[in-house]
């Protein structure tokens, strides 16, 4: 048997490789089609522009502002688009994207802010659905640079507890989405400091209860502010049973000290419940140093097997 020419079989490699590759790429777009015109999909949509109507008619958003986004599976994500007012949100407005940021359907270019929400999804397995907005009441906090205070309002201490406030960085940029690393595992509701807020629940319509909780606590302890009396606090010792509740619920509290566990918790999908959503990602061809690697790797493996070997 003769020597085998070992540019001749890598070049073998890399075509076999490629097409292999390629048919795994074309079989997760396939993939990725069927989910985001599935009823699942149709469903959250539908309640995405529910949601954007209401954050609208509460003045939470205005002009094209705000982002809704809904984590569909393990690597895909609804979003709203850019430049869209939450009041008139069409289903044919609603992008999918990966968790790269890269639009995978859908016509419209998503919000540029989708790394914030990104970043949270990555950060908080829990998290399903994350919603961005400006509710004038809380983001008055957020642009004085005070915290609301803590204890006062039982509703405020169970759906959202202690709040916390993320530094400035310019909006749609990777700075911004990494400003709430820090706080996301044990709030479910940020303050962004001179713009907003951010909050995440397991779905996009409890996410807009945690906006509609603060901003009506913060106008009421800014009501409460102009009566010039003082504010009265719950008892210490009735907090206590508040975050029970609260523990019961499953709702983050950094009083709490809950760790989240790493990786997609084992509810948000199964092979049996939806197997297209349960799909590994596909591996992409653009990942050079990965693809090179193995090319090389199985070049040399058949280079060696086909060795003559010595008595």
């Amino acid at each position: 048997m003769g020597k085998l020419n070992p540019k001749a079989v890598e070049a073998i490699v890399r075509s076999a490789l490629s097409q292999c590759l390629s048919e795994i790429y074309i079989e997760s777009n396939s993939s990725a089609k069927t989910l985001f015109s599935s009823r699942e999909a149709e469903i959250v949509k539908q309640e995405i522009i529910k949601v954007g109507k209401k954050l609208w008619m509460r003045e939470y958003v205005d002009g094209n502002g705000g982002n809704i986004s809904y984590r569909l599976s393990r690597n895909y994500v609804l979003c709203t688009p850019t430049m869209c007012s939450k009041a008139d949100l069409t289903s044919a407005d609603i992008s999918l994207v990966d968790l790269d940021n890269n639009r995978i359907m859908g016509s419209r270019n998503h919000t540029s802010e989708i790394l914030l929400h990104l970043e949270i999804y990555k950060a908080v397995p829990k998290a399903r659905a994350v919603i961005h907005c400006h509710p004038p009441h809380a983001t008055a906090y957020a642009i004085t640079g005070l915290v609301p205070p803590g204890e006062i309002i039982p509703e405020q201490e169970v759906f959202i507890g202690p709040v916390a406030t993320a530094p400035y960085e310019t909006p749609g940029t990777k700075s911004f989405a990494e400003t709430v690393l820090p706080f996301i595992r044990s709030h479910n509701t940020v303050l962004l400091e001179n713009h907003g807020i951010v909050c995440w629940a397991d779905s996009v319509t409890h996410a807009e209860w945690c906006v509609e909780v603060l901003d009506t606590y913060c106008r009421t302890l800014i009501l409460a502010a102009q009566l010039g009396k003082p504010i009265r606090r719950i008892p210490p010792d009735k907090i206590a049973g508040l975050l029970a509740i609260k523990q019961r619920l499953g709702l983050p509290d950094a009083r709490l000290n809950i760790q989240e566990q790493d990786g997609v918790p084992s509810d948000t999908v199964t092979k049996e419940e939806h197997p297209i959503l349960a799909q590994k990602r596909a591996p992409k061809q653009r990942r050079g140093e990965s693809f090179e690697r193995l090319v090389t790797n199985i070049t040399n493996e058949v280079i060696r097997f086909a060795s003559p070997r010595k008595k």
